[in-house]
């Protein structure tokens, strides 16, 4: 029996309205969701994606993340003094002979640069960051490995199972991190894929250093990332008072103020 067109377009907003809400969902879980099969899945999805509302991805879709979200040159832009002064702070973590893992976004690029400007002998970077990778690969002390995965041109990243997998074959002595925003709960983000991979290196990594300067202060996003009890180290232009104000508890071997 055929469907009406008004029950097939009521259900196809249903499904991108949940990929907008969540980012990445697994065609199973859609299927849970929707009550409808797999066919009608990808037919639905297919429709969406001819209408560019979502971009099909192996097992599911992403959500155009990569167009909806400011792109790397325009979050550049934003608190460049701070995210430079957080920045120097955390060259001070970054010693001669260590691997360590630089994530998306640009407070973590202005680490790189900083190195950039004061290299540290026999030091492997890995990253999904692009832009990182390319201030760093002619610094002939460093040496640079780019992971693997589906490739967010705005955003300059590698995302997805193939960063994850590549990420797993390194022994790290550090990480830098960011987040899209921090509350009183904890750290957010708002890609499922994101949440994932970060997920991922946390649970690797003898020191993570989360880079975040004030303006994500309050801001929560679509993805939970972390509650504050598994933050090791949060460094930020943030005094404890003004985290204190917002809720959030952290004793003094978790906080360093960039100066």
């Amino acid at each position: 029996m055929r469907v009406p067109q008004r029950v097939v377009i009521a259900r196809r907003e249903r499904l991108a309205q949940l990929l907008r809400h969540h980012g990445y969902l697994p065609l199973a879980e859609l299927c849970g969701r929707l009550r409808i099969s797999e066919a009608t899945a990808r037919r639905d999805l297919a429709a969406l994606a001819r209408g560019n509302v979502v971009t099909r991805t192996y097992g599911g879709a992403l959500v155009d993340f990569n167009q909806r979200f400011p792109s790397f040159r325009e979050r550049q832009s934003q608190a460049g003094p701070t995210k430079r002064r957080i920045a120097a702070a955390a060259v001070r973590f970054v010693k001669p002979g260590m691997v360590c893992y630089f994530d998306a976004g640009t407070t973590v690029y202005c680490v790189a640069e900083a190195l950039r400007h004061k290299p540290v002998e026999r030091l492997t970077i890995i990253t999904n960051n692009l832009p990182v990778a390319e201030v760093l690969s002619d610094v002939p002390t460093v040496e640079v490995h780019l992971l693997g995965g589906r490739y967010l041109a705005r955003q300059s990243m590698l995302l997805g199972d193939h960063a994850q997998r590549a990420l797993r074959q390194w022994k790290f002595d550090v990480a830098f991190l960011g987040a899209e925003g921090m509350t009183r709960d904890g750290l957010w983000d708002s890609q499922r894929d994101v949440v994932a991979l970060r997920r991922t290196v946390i649970a690797m990594m003898p020191r993570c250093i989360f880079c975040m300067d004030s303006n994500k202060l309050g801001i929560e996003a679509a993805e939970f990332l972390l509650p504050w009890n598994q933050v090791k180290l949060l460094l930020t232009d943030c005094s404890l008072q003004q985290l204190g104000n917002a809720g959030i508890r952290l004793d003094r071997r978790r906080y360093l103020h960039a100066d």
